[in-house]
């Protein structure tokens, strides 16, 4: 078992050949964390880890000669009022107006394996020998309530997963204000806090700085989305940490709603980490027998840097949250129109385009929003989920038979959760918007939000676009979600409930997105979020990848690219090539670089291949034939290695290497070039030392060790780089294992 009790110390060690996790029941009946970190050897007492002693204004929470304060000790699961005076985990109000709780142990369970969490995305095991779970339950007798902590650790990763779940059984109701998910503390204050923040099209930039005494935080209040100003990950790191060495404590939550994720330094130095769903609009009454359940917490331990970290979260994400026919297959290559058309075409210029993507060997054409209701701009038709027939006479059953003849497969754009007022299905129901009474209803994109916390909304949408999927051939869905909540109000729910709005709109979502990929198991689904704003967890256990940015410069989306990997899995990451002069940025990248960057991710393209010079078609017919043979790799069964930050220079590099360190395949980016500049080499990563590679690039050939390569490293000839424009150049590099010659 990798959860171990011992009974006379009342030690409870969660722990594998990585990661260790001690937790104590304390004499108050509450559970104290002794020790998380790297994997240390069990023994039967760790008591000499608890630190306490007399303090001034400490306030004693048993009776004397005992001296237990809360307010110095590491707490599995803060509260409140107890003498604590830093953030808590978890806040009921009562019917007496108290917030005051005091949940002491009860009784504990370890099994073999992993439940799945109601209504809610979550890892999953597929055996139970691959993680063992141990569930803490607290209760506390004033409100006849248990609080039941869950832990599991799985055996091959240094994972432990948390989550909580309250159980009302108290006859008087009780309101929860706040619960978060999970709360690690340390004992001391020596970090660095990592975030990935931005905005629109610039998703996901890494942001770094030095814990503080006091309350560093990120936040979501989007409602609708988990954000693109804020992800809801965290990250703690010792001072001098690299990619590839020292300590990291990674926090990812599985949820894609509002979310808080918080570092707290107390004035003597102890540093408390908590992430969950945001207090701010949370209020969950709960009577006799309801129970509320958090989202998961992902917590990794790494000893071998951010890159440690982020293999860690590529790997569990991949084959343990994503699910389905997708998972372990390498995804197609697709061409969107979008970018090509936007809202302006018919059946006969979407064929013309389709028909020259299948000529350079595209296999997925995507026909992007405009097709429905009366869908010409974005004033209009968002809810009326039927085909526009002045657009396309035979439908869309009809266009996807035609694309198929083609030897295509065929994709569709929805945005499932918002309406216009102009359409008919705001005029036939104007009460379905999210929405406060006698409030101006603010939109964005001139569209407003549907109130997916409404069973019968969420139903009449699975209705509406059931029907154009089950009488069109659809392989892939691209489900796009373009504003966030405002005036988070919904018109048929209680007084009371109200507070639950936003949640279940969540989970509405998550319900939608169930039946959908549940009814249609074979269809490849792609989350967006007006880019990157729902680029979470949460939706990776529906969507197995996600449009990354509507950002698509071959420059910008290095650094949009290189911080969501710090998390997510390369495969997750929606990435195509798309025209020049960039429609976001104007800017002209040689299309080499912009397909070097997206190979990286997804692989497709944005634009039409119609308007290419012959020269440029012939490029990028060797642009598909190099994803075709090492996507697998890319996307599939490599490990992903960042190498050069474009967050901290002129210059990108990252690669891929095979597990059995046999294949990679990387990449150098220079941003601007230089004059006279200085010398540069590429250094590999992750490569077998002792093996000997056949290293391609720029029709150059090399034979080198994996220590020289990795080590000394290869020069960048920067005339190469002259000679592809300088500015936004690029390097792709090739590696094979080759036999010495006897």
């Amino acid at each position: 078992m990798s959860v171990i009790f011992h009974k006379n110390t009342q030690t409870f060690h969660i722990c594998n050949a990585y990661v260790s996790d001690i937790l104590c029941i304390m004499q108050n009946g509450q559970i104290e964390n002794l020790y998380y970190g790297k994997a240390i050897r069990d023994k039967e007492d760790f008591s000499y880890l608890h630190e306490e002693g007399m303090r001034s204004q400490m306030s004693v929470c048993v009776p004397e000669p005992g001296i237990l304060s809360m307010q110095y000790t590491k707490q599995e699961y803060p509260v409140y009022g107890k003498g604590d005076y830093r953030s808590p985990a978890m806040t009921i109000r009562q019917e007496n107006g108290s917030e005051i709780v005091d949940f002491k142990y009860v009784s504990h369970e370890i099994f073999p394996g992993k439940k799945p969490l109601k209504g809610l995305p979550a890892v999953y095991t597929e055996s139970e020998e691959e993680a063992d779970t141990l569930e803490i339950r607290l209760h506390d007798s004033v409100i006849d309530t248990d609080l039941i902590l869950s832990y599991t650790v799985f055996r091959d990763y240094p994972v432990i997963t948390r989550n909580a779940r309250i159980e009302h059984k108290g006859n008087s109701k009780i309101r929860l204000e706040g619960m978060m998910s999970a709360s690690v503390e340390f004992p001391d204050m020596d970090y660095e806090i990592v975030q990935l923040s931005g905005a629109w099209s610039r998703e996901r930039y890494i942001k770094t700085r030095k814990l503080e005494m006091g309350i560093q935080a990120i936040q979501g209040l989007a409602g609708t989305c988990s954000s693109a100003e804020q992800n809801p990950f965290l990250a703690l790191k010792r001072p001098g940490t690299t990619e590839d060495i020292g300590e990291v404590y990674g926090f990812s939550l599985v949820y894609s709603g509002n979310f808080l994720a918080q570092a707290e330094v107390s004035t003597f130095d102890m540093t408390r980490v908590m992430m969950g769903i945001h207090p701010q609009g949370f209020s969950w009454e709960l009577n006799s027998g309801e129970e509320f359940q958090t989202p998961e917490v992902v917590m990794v331990y790494s000893d071998r840097g951010l890159n440690g970290m982020s293999q860690t979260y590529h790997r569990l994400f991949r084959t343990r949250l994503m699910r389905g026919k997708w998972r372990d297959q390498a995804r197609p290559i697709l061409l969107n129109n979008w970018e090509a058309t936007y809202f302006d075409f018919d059946e006969e210029k979407i064929l013309h385009i389709a028909k020259k993507a299948k000529e350079v060997g595209v296999e997925l054409f995507v026909l992007d929003d405009g097709w429905f209701g009366t869908r010409n701009d974005d004033y209009q038709g968002l809810g009326d989920w039927f085909v526009n027939r002045n657009k396309l006479p035979d439908g869309i059953a009809g266009l996807s038979r035609k694309i198929e003849d083609m030897g295509l497969k065929f994709g569709l754009w929805v945005e499932l959760e918002m309406v216009n007022k102009n359409s008919d299905c705001y005029r036939e129901h104007p009460d379905w918007l999210i929405s406060a009474p006698d409030r101006f209803e603010s939109h964005a994109r001139h569209q407003h939000v549907l109130d997916f916390s409404r069973q019968e909304v969420v139903d009449y949408i699975y209705d509406s676009i059931t029907k154009i999927l089950e009488e069109s051939s659809i392989s892939y869905i691209k489900w796009d979600m373009n504003r966030y909540m405002t005036e988070p109000f919904s018109r048929t729910a209680k007084p009371e409930d109200q507070g639950k709005t936003m949640h279940k709109y969540i989970l509405g979502v998550y319900d939608l997105y169930r039946r959908l990929t549940e009814r249609f198991p074979d269809i490849l689904f792609e989350s967006c979020a007006s880019g990157g704003a729902r680029f979470d967890p949460g939706l990776m256990y529906y969507a197995p990848q996600t449009w990354t940015s509507d950002d698509t410069d071959g420059g910008e989306r290095q650094k949009i690219q290189y911080g969501t990997s710090l998390v997510y899995p390369i495969v997750s990451m929606g990435s195509h090539v798309s025209a020049v002069p960039n429609h976001q940025l104007y800017r002209k990248t040689p299309l080499s670089t912009r397909a070097n960057v997206a190979y990286f991710g997804t692989f497709g393209y944005e634009l039409d291949l119609n308007l290419l010079s012959e020269e440029e078609i012939e490029e990028v017919k060797e642009q598909i034939c190099f994803m075709k043979n090492y996507r697998h790799l890319i996307q599939v069964e490599g490990d992903f290695y960042r190498i050069m930050s474009p967050f901290e220079g002129n210059d990108t590099a990252w690669m891929v290497v095979s597990r059995d360190k046999k294949q990679a395949v990387a990449a150098f980016y220079q941003r601007l070039n230089k004059v006279n500049a200085s010398w540069l080499r590429m250094k590999f990563r992750g490569l077998d030392e002792e093996q000997l590679y056949e290293v391609k690039w720029d029709e150059q050939v090399l034979r080198a060790y994996g220590n020289e390569l990795m080590y000394a490293g290869i020069p960048i000839d920067r005339e190469i780089l002259n000679k592809k424009g300088g500015d936004f150049a690029s390097v792709l590099y090739t590696l094979e294992a080759v036999q010495e010659l006897s």
